[in-house]
């Protein structure tokens, strides 16, 4: 070997030296961040070698990962044990999980965990396709409650689905999740439900009873009024006027009760004129109107006809004037808002007739808001400053004479009609507000009438 070759030797030796020095500089530094990061102590045992530090730390890792892996378990098995359903999709509606109570309630048969699948494949929900996709817009929770209907696949290779009889009411909870995903908590509400229907039925059946005896009364009592003097037949006009009160009550609690039971069956279908309604539904309250001076304001985009029960929508007119009126102060003006809303409903293709009724009193408070539709229910009678000094005492009997079932009633017959109603607030009058959806699949015949003329 020539000192040559023994020369370049040794310069190649160094320079692997100097090579692997360096690159052992390299990933100790890369070691130190590394175990800075995942270090689960404040300060670091410098003592030890740095492979040492790192297998130590993956092992903590790997045990705190398998602590984790036990808890994600425990839940899943509390969750899959749980009274209340629960389904998770992600961003493209892909149904990731659901537990058994889910599986029951939505009829998933054909879903085996570890699929993933379309929900729309699965079940046939306009409501919670909504729900979820209102949750993942919004990016906040939603609530919203419906009857669902079971929709049995009759073919497992066809998209062809047929209904089943049983329906069950239910109420989602839905919560957005990372990657667009959401959560869905499902209560079956239909027991709620049941027993609701059973407590209207025996309740229904008692007015039913009373009413005759309550007229019996009314009747004796219109025969003394004329017969007797006073004070005796200041007595007897008392009596008239609560044996009224009850009947009015009786009679308000079975119409909802048919309402209810028989829905839209009794609903008597025409086409009319909406601005010609609510004009004679407020022209007929002309005495109260004019005692505390209110004035009416109509507000359209267009003159629209829509296909409704003419008397039915004449009386939920009636019901939130009369309302309105009584907490309106004096002068005061209460304004109704037409205006024409579009269906996004694949199978629902008619445009929707939303109606404001806005007026200038005192509002709803947080417990009105919630219960203003409940039966029997009355909020806070007005106050002293929106009420006129110059009502008379008729008049202020007839404020007092309600049943608290006007808007109950009020309710259900917008929902015969297959629309919605809901009271807030108005943000610019301060009063309230109560709004109403209705579906209306003849604005394109009215449309094409109102551009005729």
């Amino acid at each position: 070997m020539t000192a040559n070759t023994i020369f370049a030797f040794l310069i190649g030796l160094g320079f692997g030296l100097i090579i692997y020095y360096f690159q052992r500089r390299f990933w100790q530094n890369k070691l130190r961040k590394l175990l800075k990061a995942i270090s689960t102590y404040h300060q670091e045992d410098v003592s030890l070698p740095l492979s040492t530090r790192l297998r130590r730390e993956v092992r903590l890792i790997q045990n705190h990962a398998d602590k984790l892996q036990q808890e994600l378990n425990l839940w899943q098995e509390l969750i899959e044990a749980a009274p209340i359903g629960y389904i998770q999709v992600d961003e493209e509606n892909q149904l990731l999980w659901c537990n058994e109570q889910a599986r029951r309630l939505l009829r998933l048969n054909r879903w085996q965990p570890g699929q993933v699948r379309l929900l729309l494949e699965l079940v046939r929900s306009y409501e919670l396709d909504q729900l979820i996709e209102q949750t993942r817009n919004t990016q906040q929770p939603q609530i919203q409650e419906w009857v669902f209907h079971p929709m049995n696949l009759a073919d497992e290779h066809s998209n062809d689905y047929e209904k089943v009889s049983d329906a069950i009411a239910l109420k989602g909870c839905s919560y957005p999740l990372p990657n667009e995903g959401v959560g869905v908590f499902l209560e079956n509400q239909q027991p709620l439900v049941e027993l609701s229907q059973r407590s209207d039925r025996l309740f229904s059946d008692l007015t039913h009873e009373l009413r005759t005896p309550l007229t019996s009364i009314r009747l004796v009592a219109e025969t003394l009024q004329p017969r007797l003097q006073p004070p005796e037949s200041r007595w007897i006009e008392q009596m008239l006027q609560e044996a009224n009160r009850l009947i009015r009550l009786v009679e308000d609690w079975l119409e909802i009760s048919q309402l209810e039971q028989k829905s839209q069956q009794n609903l008597k279908l025409e086409t009319f004129a909406l601005q010609q309604l609510i004009n004679a539904a407020w022209e007929s309250l002309n005495p109260i109107t004019q005692q505390k001076n209110i004035y009416f304001n109509y507000q359209a985009e267009q003159p629209l006809s829509i296909t409704a029960d003419y008397s039915r929508l004449t009386q939920v007119f009636l019901n939130l004037f009369d309302n309105a009126i009584k907490y309106s102060p004096f002068q005061g003006t209460i304004w109704v808002k037409v205006l024409l809303l579009s269906s996004h409903r694949i199978n629902k293709p008619e445009d929707w007739v939303q109606i404001n009724v806005i007026d200038q009193g005192q509002g709803l408070s947080k417990t009105d808001v919630l219960r203003v539709f409940d039966r029997l229910y009355r909020g806070n009678e007005p106050s002293q400053e929106n009420s006129n000094n110059n009502v008379d005492s008729q008049n202020q009997e007839f404020q007092s004479s309600g049943t608290g079932l006007g808007l109950s009633i009020t309710r259900q017959i917008i929902l015969a009609h297959g629309g919605r109603i809901q009271a807030k607030n108005h943000p610019d009058t301060g009063g309230a507000w109560l709004q109403i959806e209705l579906p209306n699949a003849s604005l394109e015949e009215s449309r094409s009438q109102s551009s005729q003329d």
